[in-house]
C-alpha cells in the first residue's frame, strides 16, 4: 500500500453525502457507493479474525464506520486489534463527528473523514 492508494481513497470517501441523522446502514451503502464510482474494488464485512470483521476492504486499508461520535478509548482498542492483522497496512475512520485519534498504531497509518466536515456545516 502507498500512500497514493490511502489518498485515491479518501477522496472517494470525500464525496459521501449522508442525511443529518443516517442508520448506520445508511452510511455503509454511501460508501460502497463511493468505492464503486471511484471504481475501487471492495470487501464488505471483511473478517480480519476471530471478533474481528472490518466494515470495508480495499486492497489493504481497511475503513471503519462509525455512526455518531464514538468513545475513542474503545474506538482504538478496536483499531490496535485490527490493524495487528497482517492483512492491514492502514485504516480510515468514517464517522459522523470529529474525535482524537492516533496518527498511526502499530506502525500503521490512521486517517479520520468526519461526514459533518464534509457537509461544511456543523451539526448538534
Amino acid at each position: 500500500m502507498t500512500s497514493r492508494d490511502m489518498d485515491r481513497i479518501c477522496s472517494a470517501l470525500s464525496t459521501v453525502r449522508v442525511p443529518a441523522q443516517p442508520e448506520e446502514y445508511d452510511i455503509h451503502t454511501a460508501v460502497a457507493e463511493a468505492l464503486a464510482a471511484a471504481g475501487l474494488e471492495y470487501v464488505h464485512e471483511y473478517k480480519l479474525g476471530p471478533r474481528n470483521r472490518i466494515d470495508f476492504l480495499v486492497g489493504r486499508v481497511g475503513i471503519e464506520i462509525k455512526k455518531g461520535r464514538p468513545a475513542t478509548s474503545g474506538l482504538t482498542r478496536q483499531l490496535q486489534r485490527y490493524l495487528e492483522s497482517n492483512v492491514l497496512d492502514g485504516a480510515i475512520v468514517v464517522t459522523q463527528r470529529a474525535l482524537p485519534l492516533p496518527a498511526t498504531i502499530h506502525g500503521k497509518p490512521v486517517i479520520l473523514i468526519t461526514l459533518n466536515r464534509l457537509w461544511g456545516v456543523a451539526l448538534p
